[in-house]
């Protein structure tokens, strides 16, 4: 009779394992975030610093790179703080419902949120309607989590 039943659970849909959301992330072909840039830098001096190999750590499938221990610390205690927001891809495509590359030097902190752009030009047009452009973003980004850059 067990056997039974658990046959019965399995072929009607007994509640499957949570699985984990695949995640696109704009990465280099060593799996390097961000071109190798420390996300924490971003926001501690405002600009981009290129990460070394010699601090680094992994969240979520991707390698980031530090140019301290310090920063390296500061990113392992809080990932979620400092991690580029849609996978590391341009803000300003993902509202627009694609996944474009970024150029560093694009970057911007919006919300206490790190976001990277295509360009300065795309940026300024990201920029012309922030909040609207931010949440088409937040709502597009679900949809292509799991889809591939061109």
């Amino acid at each position: 009779m067990k056997k039974l039943i658990v046959l019965v659970l399995l072929m009607w849909g007994f509640p499957a394992l949570p699985q984990t959301p695949k995640t696109v992330q704009n990465l280099d072909k060593s799996g390097v975030a961000i071109q190798g840039y420390d996300p924490v830098a971003f926001f501690t001096q405002s600009r981009p610093v290129k990460g070394s190999a010699e601090f680094q750590s992994s969240y979520k499938g991707a390698t980031y790179y530090f140019a301290s221990a310090e920063d390296k610390s500061a990113f392992d205690a809080a990932p979620a703080k400092y991690e580029p927001q849609f996978g590391g891809y341009c803000a300003y495509g993902v509202s627009q419902g694609h996944l474009a590359p970024v150029k560093i030097e694009a970057f911007q902190i919006v919300n206490g949120r790190l976001l990277m752009q295509y360009d300065l030009d795309v940026k300024a047009k990201f920029n012309k309607d922030q909040a609207g452009n931010l949440q088409k973003a937040d709502t597009s980004w679900p949809g292509l989590e799991g889809k591939k850059s061109h």
